[in-house]
């Protein structure tokens, strides 16, 4: 009986040691696409950052509570931006970060829950404050042009319709088969108080 089991002891110490092995150079391959998916996480949210970045933007159309607001932003913890929109034609350039809510809208633009991600086919809904950033919207005609960046790409956009909603009119925002990109803000731009309608710019993709 001991001398099968002496027998046995040494493959079992192989097959042990097989194991072990591999065992461990699973966890190094886990560990090592781990590391490396965070380092290229890293090198596109610094790419994308970078892409935004500006010392100061344009404010001569900002109204002084929004400057305030936005300065008082900048001291905010970091957030995930997800994209970049830029529209030349009247001047705008703007981070988009997720989520609509008062603090991202105050230092940029912010992806509306429940729309698409910009890297996504459907109807990606970015909104901005009316005087703010997306107060040169103003200007927007259609035909003009943008452009939204991500880690993943470059997408560009024709505008193809600019419309004044109400507030419940939220079918604008309904999902579409083809990708889409919808900007809204409050509007009349100049209202004093809480404005009672939507300034909506629709853009098509291009190609």
């Amino acid at each position: 009986m001991f001398g099968v089991m002496s027998k046995l002891k040494k493959p079992l110490r192989v097959i042990e040691s097989l194991c072990l092995a591999g065992g461990a150079l699973l966890s190094g391959f886990f560990v090592t696409e781990m590391v490396m998916g965070e380092v290229e996480r890293a090198q596109h949210i610094e790419a994308v950052e970078l892409a935004w970045a500006e010392e100061h933007p344009d404010q001569s159309l900002w109204s002084p509570s929004r400057i305030a607001a936005w300065d008082e932003s900048r001291v905010a913890a970091p957030a995930n931006v997800v994209a970049v929109l830029e529209m030349p034609k009247v001047g705008l350039k703007v981070p988009v970060y997720q989520g609509a809510s008062d603090l991202n809208m105050d230092r940029g633009a912010g992806l509306i829950g429940g729309t698409s991600h910009p890297d996504d086919i459907g109807n990606t809904g970015i909104a901005g404050h009316r005087d703010g950033y997306f107060r040169v919207l103003k200007d927007a005609q259609v035909g003009d042009g943008l452009t939204l960046r991500t880690a993943s790409g470059e997408q560009r956009y024709t505008v193809e319709e600019i419309l004044v909603v109400d507030p419940i009119d939220v079918e604008v925002l309904d999902p579409t088969e083809g990708e889409q990109l919808t900007l809204v803000t409050c509007y009349p731009f100049y209202f004093v108080g809480h404005a009672p309608q939507r300034y909506i710019v629709k853009a098509r993709i291009d190609g």
